[in-house]
């Protein structure tokens, strides 16, 4: 395994900011991460496991113990109408590689920029589809180091959220159940999605996607904008001008800036419309104030 000292954790978040961990540490196995967990333990140090980084807002001051990156972990298998992929893989890859084989249902995730194993975390989705429609098991290791498999239906999966939220489980596999189709109209489908994504997103700038969750019957976006929001900026972190339901990295924030311009959105879509917000971007590591000189 790879291990580096004091990381920067801006080299492994899409917002970019972030300072650094003590330890950064990118396993091989499942066995090199059972290893790593453990001696953790033994130390009482602090870790977390993370994927591509672009649920994740770490911050300024950085991560008190240990960083594991699943990035190694990239396995992809395709039998039948059943695909085994890492959790380390990209959902890009694993959308293609699907295509590639003529099979649909992955089509929606294709422009979710994170791992595998984050989005069955998150039980990611977009555009009408979610990971949970097409997720058959997963293939985890339990709090003691072990390995075991988990149908889909244990896994109580709902809107951006399962039981791995609140389990010590780390996910390293998971086997998806698609449906034969053709490789034309996969694609076809996989593209008008990719459009439909730069005209309506902010691609261009650095970003965890959809900060904040949905909440049920409105969308986080209408609200923020009705609050008078859209382009707001704070030090160098802004309100999408695009979509409003996208804090971005504007010009050199901070993660302080981005925290605070979270928290002041809340505030003010509370005022204005009765609803709580809440982030769907997991914090993650030490967060100074916003400086007031920004």
């Amino acid at each position: 395994m790879e291990v580096r000292l004091k990381e920067p954790m801006s080299c492994h978040t899409s917002f970019r900011t972030g300072g650094p961990a003590d330890w950064f540490i990118i396993p091989d196995t499942p066995e090199e991460l059972a290893a790593v967990i453990s001696v953790c333990r033994r130390l009482d140090a602090s870790w977390c496991v993370i994927g591509n980084g672009t649920n994740l807002l770490a911050g300024d001051l950085g991560y008190r113990g240990a960083i594991i990156s699943m990035e190694r972990f990239q396995k992809l298998e395709i039998c039948g109408n059943r695909v085994s992929a890492g959790a380390g893989l990209l959902l890009s890859r694993l959308a293609n590689g699907a295509c590639k084989e003529g099979l649909a249902g992955m089509e929606f995730a294709a422009g979710i920029p994170g791992t595998v194993g984050g989005a069955v975390v998150m039980n990611a989705g977009a555009y009408g589809g979610e990971i949970s429609r097409i997720l058959e098991s997963v293939t985890v290791l339990d709090e003691g180091g072990r390995l075991s498999k988990r149908q889909a239906e244990e896994l109580e999966l709902g809107y951006r959220t399962s039981r791995f939220q609140r389990t010590g489980e780390i996910v390293l596999e998971a086997e998806f159940l698609l449906v034969p189709g053709a490789q034309d109209e996969i694609r076809a489908r996989m593209e008008e999605l990719a459009k439909r994504r730069k005209e309506k997103q902010p691609l261009e700038y650095p970003s965890a996607g959809s900060t904040f969750k949905r909440p049920e019957g409105y969308f986080a976006g209408q609200l923020i904008e009705k609050a008078g929001l859209k382009g707001f900026c704070l030090g160098g972190a802004a309100v999408s001008e695009k979509h409003a339901g996208f804090v971005i990295n504007k010009e050199n924030a901070t993660s302080a800036d981005i925290l605070a311009l979270c928290e002041e959105v809340r505030r003010r879509v509370k005022e204005n419309s009765g609803q709580d917000l809440e982030l769907e971007v997991r914090l993650l590591g030490e967060f100074r104030k916003q400086e007031s000189s920004r």
